[in-house]
């Protein structure tokens, strides 16, 4: 027989009563009560209630939506007075075109649809170039549905934006104000509001997603510092404005990224900074002054870099300089007669410098050219880097005005 000692019998008879207590509980034989507590941190919690973890983290308004008494949240509410406030501001714009018939006769046919917003009481409307580029006849239908006639005042194909106007006829028009471009954030709530599928004036929320985005347009121009989007953009959206949370209007909706022609959240517009700088000089010129380089410039291709056996494989020959023109009075060289070429219908003259850069801007095609002056005035100097030969060189370049056969290419 195994004796035990008075403090082992003592620890034994504890653990038993321990453990019929412990399956006591288990089996539901003694309730726990609640215990009664005063300090401010405990609560009686009622069934209704649903289960929240107490945490000590400190709420803020902004963390949290505040239902107004008709149950819209402070964002809902935000985006409906913007709506009622800028939408009679969204105009449809409509254009017809002309084709030929058999017997060369012209014929009017439905042209492109797109937005437009009204920025200035006597008409003016600032919509997409691609939308009224190749218009014979332009119509706007304003929120009432009253239609006016149209006409195009300036197109700039470079950064895909258009004036056009029409006479309000004594009406007091609801304008869209511009905001700026310069300080936006990703994540910031932005709202487009368009005709999209010809369902007029729709509205989409969504965020800027990413800021300075180049995209590259349909006649391979480059537009800069685009504003990317997951608001939903659509066809008929073209033109409309992009604004932010205080109804201004931040950007112009250009662009969707879309295999499939529908939105799948990734839209495009023109910053507002940009519209901006070109539109007073589409309203007074019909076309925007920018600064050029007095050449013929011809791009680099394959077959040109073979056949001269050129030390680069990219960049923008100096085929000829205009005579007595700023390239000529900064030191740039022009191709020579004796060394002449055909490719295709285009005469190039071998010899030339070849521009590497301009203002930092690599020149890899024509379309980089026009990218690095296309905010340029005339009488603005620029950095030019060239090579002539094997060797680089660097110069500057005081800007005239472009002429208008390079405005199109």
């Amino acid at each position: 027989m195994k004796l035990y000692s008075r403090r082992q019998l003592v620890f034994v008879s504890l653990s038993s009563a321990l453990l019929v207590l412990l399956l006591a509980i288990g089996f539901g034989v003694i309730r726990v009560l609640p215990q009664a507590a005063s300090g401010p941190d405990v609560r009686e919690v009622s069934r209704s209630e649903p289960f929240a973890l107490q945490t000590n983290h400190v709420r803020t308004e902004d963390a949290r939506a505040v239902y107004s008494g008709n149950g819209l949240s402070e964002s809902e509410l935000e985006n409906i007075q913007i709506y009622e406030s800028r939408n009679e501001a969204v105009v449809n714009v409509s254009t017809e075109t002309v084709a030929y018939n058999w017997f060369l006769e012209p014929v009017p046919r439905p042209g492109t649809s797109g937005s437009g917003s009204i920025i200035d009481n006597r008409g003016y409307i600032l919509t997409n170039a691609h939308v009224v580029e190749r218009a014979f006849k332009v119509h706007v239908t304003l929120a009432d549905g009253d239609r006016f006639d149209g006409e195009v005042v300036g197109l700039d194909p470079e950064n895909d934006l258009a004036v056009i106007r029409f006479d309000p006829q004594g009406r007091n028009l609801v304008t869209i104000p511009m905001g700026s471009s310069a300080d936006l954030r990703v994540g910031q709530k932005v709202l487009a509001i368009g005709n999209p599928f010809a369902l007029d004036r729709t509205l989409t929320v969504g965020i800027v997603s990413g800021l300075g985005r180049p995209v590259r347009t349909t006649n391979d121009l480059v537009i800069r510092d685009m504003i990317q989007t997951d608001a939903s953009i659509n066809p008929g959206n073209s033109g409309g404005p992009l604004l932010d949370a205080a109804g201004r209007m931040i950007g112009i909706n250009t662009v969707i990224y879309s295999p499939s022609g529908g939105s799948i959240g990734i839209g495009f517009a023109v910053p507002v900074d940009t519209a901006r700088r070109v539109v007073p000089d589409l309203i007074e010129f019909g076309t925007v002054r920018r600064g050029w380089i007095d050449i013929v410039p011809r791009q680099l291709f394959p077959q040109l870099v073979q056949y001269a056996d050129l030390p680069v494989d990219e960049g923008i020959l100096v085929s000829q300089v205009v005579q007595g023109g700023n390239a000529e009075a900064a030191g740039l060289r022009g191709g020579r007669r004796n060394q002449a070429v055909r490719y295709g219908g285009t005469v190039i003259y071998l010899g030339g410098d070849i521009i590497i850069s301009v203002n930092g801007v690599a020149t890899r095609s024509l379309a980089n050219l026009y990218e690095a002056l296309e905010d340029k005035r005339p009488g603005d100097e620029v950095r030019v880097v060239y090579l002539r030969g094997n060797t680089q060189r660097e110069t500057t370049v005081v800007l005239s005005e472009r002429p208008d056969q390079f405005q199109w290419e």
